[in-house]
């Protein structure tokens, strides 16, 4: 008999990480939703019948080994999902530590504080990492220097850890969606001062077809780096 699959999920509560964890329940897999607090956990867990939550704020990652030994790890790890995200524009000129600190907190140093927590579950299951990253982790534009950096970081965590866990049989990949409709894109188009048009943009349900043929790929091949743009 198969053992059911079990993911751990960060950013299920909207956008790509609700569309993939959406299609993950819907096929049965078991999943284990991260959320922020209470609160969201108990709304993550009305939205998915069955899943489990584990809870810990990600711009605080210093606290989220503290967070997690007080709440129940699940024993297997087939894969996690690093899909949460924040961003936050300005020039250089303008940004100041604090808006450094939350999307390098968010984005970059709490992915690597909870797969450094969950690492031997992974190796246990030989599982596999998904860092859902941006076209900003492999180019930066004006404006976008903060949020660039933390994701240029995540590819270089995503590329260091491949080559440290393929001998334990962990497969990373990194995925690279361009501008996709969801709630970030509604603040970006707010902070560049322009009109949001969900049509334009890549729909979620797109990327999280892309993810899960990256996720179900056989043990034979492992995708390391799938970049995903508007068809528009």
């Amino acid at each position: 008999m198969a053992v059911m699959a079990t993911h751990v999920i960060t950013g299920a509560g909207s956008g790509i990480g609700a569309a993939v964890a959406r299609r993950l329940h819907e096929r049965g897999d078991g999943l284990v939703l991260h959320a922020r607090d209470a609160g969201r956990a108990r709304e993550l867990a009305a939205a998915f019948p069955g899943a489990a939550t584990l809870v810990g704020d990600l711009a605080d990652p210093d606290r989220l080994s503290w967070a997690l030994s007080h709440q129940s790890p699940p024993d297997r790890v087939d894969s996690l999902l690093h899909i949460a995200g924040v961003v936050d524009l300005g020039p250089v000129g303008d940004l100041t530590p604090r808006t450094w600190h939350h999307q390098l907190n968010v984005n970059l140093i709490a992915p690597a504080e909870l797969t450094r927590l969950l690492l031997p579950q992974l190796r246990a299951a030989q599982g596999h990492v998904v860092f859902v990253n941006s076209g900003a982790g492999l180019n930066a534009s004006a404006n976008w220097s903060a949020y660039a950096a933390s994701k240029h970081g995540l590819k270089a965590l995503a590329d260091s850890l491949r080559q440290e866990e393929h001998a334990h049989g962990v497969r990373v990949t990194s995925v690279y969606p361009g501008r996709t409709a969801g709630p970030m894109q509604v603040k970006v188009h707010s902070q560049e001062g322009r009109e949001y048009d969900p049509a334009r943009w890549i729909d979620p349900e797109s990327v999280a077809t892309a993810l899960l043929a990256a996720l179900d790929l056989p043990r034979d091949a492992e995708v390391n780096d799938l970049t995903i743009r508007p068809g528009r």
